[in-house]
């Protein structure tokens, strides 16, 4: 934050000399020696820009001498009197006292401070800033989002799938779009924005793959496209916005990892994504896809057709359908099948013989599964489905090891069952009278 003292004071304080001095461990700067001592220079610096009859400044002086000292070494930490020296405070837009700044690895893109006032907060942000500046030499990284022949060459990390969008292509690309798009705006000197700049990028990616391209992340340089700053209210950088069809634009207030990101696309996508396909087990090609490409499947056994009918039936499917709609965010398979159908698949989930309808909820890569005690209802499986969620409930490995042999059946045709049609005997040549007999 930035702290303006009133003119009242400036007059009463005008003779305030600076606050540090040669004995200390800040440097001072000046128009002078700044080009030199700062641009020039491979360290990371901190500057504080002050005036000396700022109150906030005065109360800053004893925090940031003991911060140069515990950094002595390390991190430069210097001090500019901007009241003396206003064409270098105004240089760098400091309009008010003291404003901090971080020079960094981009020492023409200045990053504000924002952190706390004390000198743990200061050092803290001190490392902070220099393991980045760490990592940029590591990568040879530069700040944007640039996908220029230059920024490729310089062996920076790969961002082709961060969409650049500017003032002109930003209604066409995410305004009419049935997509979901996470925009940055940022700042090329912002040195968050930098470090966010490789979490974005592999996210974007990861997201591209996993959402297939129903959830988008781009960014927008706020300092050239201005209209779009203007129009969302941007004030600081970076600021994330998700944007989609038919909704106003919401602040993204998660994590700056990529495993923050990527999570809440996710969410985002299986907010908007249709409930999972409920299929019936009629081939193995089926069971296999369905419970290998989800980290659980969830397999109903139903009863036979001839004791439900198909009403009965689809009212157990109805409930499969809402649980899938329901947790579709865990992004699980569902599957069912009919009492006796696949006898082999029963047995190896406990299931075969008796009390249908039965559920079991199986992790095909590590061969377990877990039974549904309670009732087959929304509630009971509600239940069952939210322990498995967090980690609890009673698992057991699938007999066998691996999933048994599974029969080619043909498709439930939605209808009632039939009885099989037996053949007629003609019991017209049979004396019943003699066979009571012999009977007896």
């Amino acid at each position: 934050l930035l702290f303006v003292v009133g003119t009242v004071s400036c007059t009463l304080f005008l003779a305030v000399n600076g606050l540090y001095s040669a004995s200390d461990d800040v440097i001072e700067l000046t128009p002078t020696n700044f080009n030199k001592e700062v641009i020039q220079s491979e360290s990371l610096w901190l500057v504080e820009f002050y005036a000396p009859w700022c109150g906030h400044c005065q109360r800053l002086t004893p925090e940031w001498k003991k911060a140069a000292t515990a950094l002595k070494g390390v991190v430069k930490v210097g001090a500019v009197d901007a009241d003396k020296h206003q064409s270098l405070g105004g240089q760098y837009g400091v309009r008010g006292f003291p404003t901090i700044k971080i020079f960094g690895a981009n020492k023409n893109r200045a990053e504000d401070y924002q952190g706390g006032r004390t000198s743990d907060a200061i050092v803290d942000a001190a490392l902070s800033a220099l393991r980045s500046l760490v990592k940029e030499r590591l990568s040879g990284r530069s700040g944007g989002y640039s996908s220029g022949k230059q920024s490729r060459e310089s062996g920076g990390g790969d961002k082709k799938d961060v969409i650049e969008l500017t003032d002109d292509s930003f209604d066409k690309n995410v305004i009419n779009s049935d997509d979901v798009w996470m925009v940055e705006f940022y700042a090329p000197w912002c040195g968050h924005c930098k470090n966010l700049e490789p979490e974005w990028a592999a996210a974007a990616t990861e997201v591209k793959e996993q959402t297939k391209g129903k959830v988008k992340l781009a960014a927008v340089d706020a300092t050239v496209n201005q209209m779009l700053a203007g129009r969302y209210g941007i004030r600081g950088f970076p600021t994330i916005k998700i944007f989609q069809k038919g909704e106003d634009p919401v602040d993204y207030d998660g994590g700056r990892t990529r495993s923050d990101i990527i999570a809440r696309a996710l969410d985002l996508f299986s907010d908007n994504a249709p409930p999972p396909e409920l299929l019936e087990i009629i081939s193995e090609d089926v069971l296999k896809s369905t419970c290998d490409a989800h980290q659980l499947c969830i397999i109903s056994v139903l009863p036979h057709i001839l004791d439900t009918g198909a009403s009965g039936r689809n009212s157990y499917l109805d409930v499969m359908l809402k649980m899938a709609e329901k947790y579709k965010k865990k992004m699980w398979g569902w599957l069912w099948t009919e009492a006796g159908a696949q006898s082999d698949l029963e047995s190896s989930l406990g299931i075969g013989g008796f009390g249908y309808p039965a559920m079991a909820a199986v992790n095909a890569r590590k061969m377990k599964f877990a039974l549904l005690k309670g009732s087959f209802s929304e509630q009971g499986i509600n239940e069952f489905l939210r322990e498995l969620s967090v980690g609890r409930g009673s698992t057991a490995p699938v007999g066998g090891g691996a999933f048994p042999k599974i029969h080619s059946v043909e498709p439930w045709d939605g209808k009632d069952g039939e009885l099989p049609v037996e053949d007629d005997i003609d019991l017209s040549d049979v004396d019943l009278d003699d066979w009571d007999k012999d009977e007896l």
